[in-house]
């Protein structure tokens, strides 16, 4: 059975779910939680008993692959609607949890991330400046992940989001070595902080939750709300991404599928913060 219980996630792909979800099983069972978010972490990892150990930029240190006591559940989404949650939540997302987007920056004129993208006019633009800024080491990432390793389990945002009887994510569980009441309470607990589970309701989720999840974590919004301008670029830049990733056959066939966006009262662009 692993001891060290690791989970990777990447910016705007189920981090505060998994999360949570992490939280509870740990209060529950009475097993700490670490982040580790540099190889200077390790520090952090006990010499003995189970733990879990996350990274929410879906990377760990090469010292703790070499370990024969580990296994690693990893989570990554459709960067086409990272692209667009990411830009959305980088309108309003506060210092706290996000400080890089309020640091100034020389290569911006002295602005910060956010207030360069909040002066920016239009989705276009918007889209283009994540696109280059935050989205691209987001890719970066999921592509450096050390893919083939039979000790990771691989979920994708998208299979989660309709793992309502908890069946999936009860597999990745299974993968750490969680059985019987465990398990079975592990996946409760993972119903529990889901949008189609305990968080349904918008009057039962946390304050702190409300501007991550907007969008209901609605699923393929780049078909409707990516302009084909942004999506021509995202496939000369990312194209190849996408088919590495596992989310099209090949780099440019997946513009066909655009469709015009549905028409709505009171619609603003598609970078708006009332849609992130």
């Amino acid at each position: 059975m692993p001891r060290l219980m690791c989970f990777a996630t990447h910016h705007k792909s189920g981090t505060v779910w998994m999360r949570r979800t992490i939280q509870a099983m740990g209060r529950a069972f009475g097993l700490d939680w670490h982040g580790i978010w540099r190889d200077e972490a390790m520090w952090k990892v006990p010499g003995e008993g189970r733990v879990f150990l996350v990274n929410w930029a879906g990377y760990f240190p090469s010292d703790l692959w070499k370990r024969d006591d580990v296994a690693f559940v990893h989570v990554i989404r459709d960067p086409r609607d990272i692209l667009l949650s990411g830009c959305v939540y980088h309108h309003f997302a506060a210092e706290q949890g996000e400080r890089w987007l309020h640091v100034p920056r020389t290569d911006l004129g002295g602005k910060t991330y956010q207030q360069h993208l909040n002066a920016l006019e239009g989705d276009e633009a918007k889209l283009l400046f994540e696109m280059g800024g935050k989205h691209r080491e987001t890719v970066e990432e999921m592509r450096a992940w050390p893919w083939g390793d039979d000790r990771a389990f691989e979920l994708k945002y998208e299979d989660l989001m309709v793992d309502t009887d908890c069946a999936l994510f009860g597999a990745a569980l299974a993968h750490l070595g969680l059985e019987g009441e465990e398990l079975e309470a592990a996946k409760r607990m993972f119903w529990e902080q889901s949008l189609f589970g305990g968080m349904a309701k918008i009057d039962d989720r946390p304050r702190h939750l409300m501007g991550h999840v907007a969008s209901e974590g609605a699923l393929k919004r780049w078909e409707t709300e990516l302009p084909l301008e942004v999506a021509e670029v995202y496939a000369e830049r990312h194209g190849a991404d996408l088919v590495a990733l596992g989310y099209e056959p090949d780099e440019t066939s997946w513009l066909a599928r655009l469709k015009p966006a549905e028409p709505r009262a009171g619609r603003a662009g598609a970078t708006s913060r009332g849609k992130g």
